[in-house]
């Protein structure tokens, strides 16, 4: 591996070539981590019970907050890389490099210790119950160490992308997730450890993932590694990443409150098997929104150089051709789900009651994941091009502008008319996928303008 630019052909290759080169190995690697989170979630329901696949969705909105933060600093570390390398600055590539690595390891120590001392108030605060409890308990104790290698993970995975090693990105996400789903039937049937083995299994695989990361970086001979000038604490580079990264930080910060919100409905309207069912819905719905962040992961580093370079030309071509694909990835997803409910949520449990519950969550939640698609392009698309506040305004409307009071009020509108409350909370979620795309699209047009940016006028970094 030679130590050269590998980031001009970002500025001199045909888009569609590019995004194709860039995204298909994230598409593949987020694919990957999503069927790994389904076959966890399949041996666990068919192995310990439809009260552990409850306790498993309780810890979905504690895992969101750790997400939160590597999303946090790896998002804002490889779109700033991006930009920077678009202004052809390799040492202040480098210098992110050392600086996102160090604010990783503090906040991550910092969330995760606080994390352990206050797991069960934690757990019972996302909507835990007595009957769960145990199960979402046991899970975390043994995930939070990898939770915390997986930020670190995240981070140096996106910076190995930007700076022009796409595939090796893919492969290293990739192969965490095969040796995961290789490891969990060990570890929950073979040694017969249960929800504790899957937790188990998959620290151990990001345990791998997080030292092949490092090792790229270690490489003197990759385009960007470490170096002893990038460790030293630079504040604007924190405040740089921050701000970029505070778009996915707050989405995913914001969407442990919401699950919680949600479960909270669920469990009055519902019971625990509402839950449950929420939380394989959530599942496959997570199947399509990483297929789509995948794309977006390939767009980000040809936006954010593109942009850079002040070439408004190729930031609309990306734009236009990302929105494509993800708007016809949430479509086909779409229909899928809305066409055979019973047959998905059937690979999960064999349980009839959640079944039947399922069937109707999956179809009110995936209805309309086009617009999510849609949504979530514009947020990643502006994070990309150093534009915080919309991406943040985009990211966060769906889901706290929108879904938390509509939540709360058409369940009780449903009760006074006589309906069913819980059909009500999966209601809601359809009308705040509808809501949050009108504003997304409200707000791209108050930045068209970016799209006819010249290099001569893009002073972003001055």
């Amino acid at each position: 591996m030679e130590n050269i630019d590998r980031t001009k052909e970002l500025e001199t290759k045909d888009i569609a070539t590019l995004l194709w080169a860039y995204a298909l190995p994230a598409v593949i690697s987020q694919i990957i981590a999503s069927v790994y989170n389904m076959v966890d979630r399949m041996f666990i329901g068919r192995g310990v019970g439809a009260l552990a696949i409850a306790g498993l969705a309780i810890t979905m909105p504690v895992m969101n907050v750790i997400h939160a933060f590597g999303s946090l600093i790896g998002v804002g570390a490889a779109s700033r890389m991006s930009i920077v390398l678009g202004k052809k600055d390799k040492e202040w590539a480098e210098n992110i490099l050392g600086n996102s690595l160090t604010l990783t390891l503090m906040l991550g120590v910092l969330v995760i210790t606080f994390a352990y001392l206050f797991l069960d108030r934690i757990l019972t605060m996302f909507g835990a119950t007595p009957e769960t409890i145990a199960y979402a308990r046991e899970y975390m104790i043994y995930i939070l160490p990898g939770m915390f290698l997986i930020t670190v993970t995240f981070n140096l995975t996106g910076l190995i992308r930007a700076s022009g090693y796409p595939t090796k990105a893919m492969l290293i996400m990739a192969g965490g997730a095969i040796l995961n789903i290789i490891l969990d039937p060990i570890f929950i049937f073979a040694l017969h450890l249960g929800i504790k083995g899957a937790a188990i299994a998959s620290t151990i695989s990001i345990s791998v993932m997080a030292i092949v990361s490092i090792l790229h970086f270690v490489n003197p001979k990759s385009f960007i590694s470490f170096k002893t000038h990038a460790w030293k604490p630079r504040g604007f580079i924190f405040k740089n990443i921050v701000m970029i990264g505070m778009s996915p930080f707050l989405m995913n910060l914001t969407a442990a409150g919401v699950v919680a919100i949600l479960n909270h409905q669920l469990l009055s309207y519902g019971g625990d098997l509402a839950v449950g069912a929420y939380g394989i819905c959530h599942t496959y719905g997570n199947l399509l929104v990483l297929m789509i962040i995948g794309v977006c992961q390939g767009m980000q580093p040809i936006a954010g150089y593109n942009y850079g370079a002040g070439h408004g030309h190729r930031l609309r071509h990306v734009y236009v051709l990302t929105m494509k694909i993800c708007v016809l990835i949430g479509f086909v997803g779409s229909v899928i789900s809305c066409v055979i409910p019973g047959a998905m949520m059937s690979l999960f449990s064999k349980d009839q009651q959640l079944i039947i519950l399922g069937r109707t969550a999956l179809r009110y939640s995936m209805v309309m994941f086009p617009l999510i698609g849609f949504t979530i392009v514009n947020s990643n698309f502006f994070q990309s091009i150093d534009k915080p506040w919309i991406a943040i305004t985009t990211s966060l409307s769906r889901q706290v502008i929108f879904l938390v009071p509509m939540c709360i009020l058409i369940p009780l509108i449903f009760e006074k008319t006589g309906l069913i409350g819980l059909n009500g909370v999966w209601i809601s979620l359809t009308i705040s996928d509808v809501m949050g795309a009108v504003l997304a699209a409200i707000l791209l047009l108050t930045q068209r303008k970016i799209f006819s940016i010249k290099e001569t006028e893009n002073n972003i970094l001055q």
